[in-house]
């Protein structure tokens, strides 16, 4: 019997605990990351980066971000995606899906759990 293939717009996804993060002045998402790591401690101490970076979000992103509440499928935010930016979010779940991706793949979001057929 063949393995039947998840459907990655099934996956429940919600913000990594592990960042902090908050809307700013201009409404949109900011995610707070420590530059922790060797190369990060020599840049911080000679060249003076910062120890922590801001990662802001644009409208779109913010808007997404605010809607993983680990309750909403990646189908179900594409719905209110849809629904708030029509026409301009469009290839919409081929562009939804690679954006998760990302935060996936930058520890930015984990998986709640998945939808149960």
């Amino acid at each position: 019997m063949a393995k039947q293939k998840d459907n990655y717009l099934d996956y429940i996804p919600r913000p990594n605990a592990l960042f902090e993060w908050k809307k700013n002045k201009d409404d949109k998402i900011e995610v707070k990351v420590h530059n922790k790591g060797v190369i990060n401690a020599i840049a911080q101490k000679v060249f003076k980066k910062p120890k922590y970076s801001y990662i802001e979000l644009d409208e779109l992103g913010s808007f997404i971000w605010e809607h993983m509440d680990g309750s909403r499928s990646i189908y179900d935010i594409g719905v209110l995606v849809k629904e708030a930016f029509g026409e301009k979010a469009e290839p919409l779940y081929e562009r939804l899906a690679q954006y998760m991706k990302i935060l996936h793949n930058n520890h930015f979001i984990v998986y709640q759990n998945k939808i149960r057929k």
